[in-house]
């Protein structure tokens, strides 16, 4: 059994500490939080787990095989690190680092000391995402024309971050999952900021593959809460909507080309159209739930054992990093 610090416990540590506490296969520890109530919120909210406000008393505890940090984003890089140099296994919350410079270095730690580095693009591990995967690996869709993503709500602004840099990890990081982590040929991002300066509200991100392209469309000032993704294939059309009730519906819809206008001839109209338009059913499959965070918990601590790298492990997280970086450079 591996046994397991978290540091931090803010708006999205509870949700990965009640994960963590129900997986069999790991003990936790304590929770790093410097915040006092927070350490008693987690005192109230997880039958008196036990709390220390410095790091430092973490990272000389050589009975902790592993740690799982859900702080700030700017701290991820520094924290991350202390803790590979520590010799322990890492899960952290995306983003992993906020550059590209900051994964390579966490990269190449975990690699040199064999220690699994993972972080949490919790929308791999989502059953609904993985269905779209089976779907395009199949062929059942046919060839991916163009993908585009909506995360939309109104309200929780931060400071610390953008529009782009706190929504679009998500739909990136499933992207370039459904798209076997390609590497983009051109990236282009525009943002406005309407309520912080310097830092953007709303953004279009817009990413061209070798064979496909994809949009990105991120805003906290929508008046609709949107977690939407629509896969546009050659036979077949998926679209995933997070907030609705049934999450996945396959639309056997399309435009073909005749490739041979004489086989198709209509004598009647002379001037037939070259393309055929298809509209058959609509399927929504039934998709058994799964906590994602639980998948990925148990993915985490299964990586340990096998010294498999993870599926969110630090080459994929680059390119989602260097996807960031590019559209906020462009």
């Amino acid at each position: 059994m591996n046994n397991i610090v978290q540091i931090g416990c803010g708006y999205w540590g509870p949700n990965l500490l009640r994960n963590l506490l129900s997986n069999d296969d790991c003990d936790v520890s304590y929770v790093i939080e410097p915040n006092v109530e927070r350490q008693n919120f987690i005192k109230r909210t997880f039958n008196n787990l036990p709390c220390h406000s410095d790091i430092n008393y973490l990272m000389q505890d050589n009975l902790v095989d592993a740690v799982v940090i859900a702080s700030p984003a700017h701290l991820h890089f520094e924290q991350a690190k202390q803790a590979l140099l520590a010799n322990k296994h890492v899960f952290v919350e995306k983003p992993m680092a906020t550059s590209t410079k900051e994964v390579e270095v966490l990269r190449d730690i975990a690699y040199e000391k064999k220690l699994t580095l993972m972080s949490g693009h919790t929308f791999l591990y989502n059953d609904a995402v993985r269905f779209i995967k089976k779907q395009i690996d199949s062929g059942e869709i046919g060839d991916v024309r163009y993908l585009y993503a909506q995360r939309l709500n109104l309200g929780r602004i931060r400071s610390d971050v953008d529009a782009l840099w706190n929504f679009a990890p998500h739909d990136i990081s499933i992207i370039q999952y459904l798209l076997d982590d390609p590497t983009p040929l051109a990236i282009m991002s525009h943002g406005m900021d309407f309520i912080q300066n310097g830092i953007n509200d709303v953004s279009f991100l817009n990413i061209k593959y070798e064979s496909t392209i994809a949009n990105i469309h991120v805003s906290w000032l929508d008046p609709l809460k949107t977690r939407k993704i629509v896969v546009v294939g050659s036979k077949k059309m998926v679209v995933y909507d997070d907030v609705a009730d049934y999450k996945i519906k396959v639309y056997d819809k399309g435009i073909d080309k005749f490739s041979n206008l004489g086989e198709n001839m209509d004598f009647d109209h002379p001037h037939p159209s070259p393309f055929h338009y298809r509209s058959g059913d609509v399927w929504i499959p039934k998709i058994d739930y799964r906590e994602p965070l639980q998948t990925e918990v148990k993915h985490f601590i299964d990586c340990i054992h096998t010294g498999k790298e993870a599926l969110s492990g630090p080459n994929h997280s680059l390119k989602v990093i260097k996807i960031l970086e590019e559209a906020t450079n462009s």
